[in-house]
């Protein structure tokens, strides 16, 4: 997912609402939210724009932390 997190962390160009937001980005963050919390599709969609872009920020971090956690201990 790191193109998705380039993308969300860069802020997308624009300000607040989904004006000009591709298709493929939602269904990227939909499938990153629902693959690492497992909700539901419906509950993933109701979510505004905004707030959906920042759960997908914030668990880039964890899986970042996690990732890097599991990197050094295996050094």
């Amino acid at each position: 997912m790191p193109r998705l997190r380039q993308e969300v962390r860069g802020g997308g160009g624009g300000f607040g609402g989904a004006i000009g937001y591709r298709p493929e980005q939602i269904f990227e963050e939909v499938a990153y939210l629902a693959y690492h919390f497992h909700w539901p599709y419906t509950q993933l969609m109701t979510l505004d724009h905004l707030e959906r872009r920042r759960w997908v920020e914030e668990t880039a971090k964890i899986v970042d932390r996690i990732n890097d956690a599991q990197t050094n201990s295996l050094e």
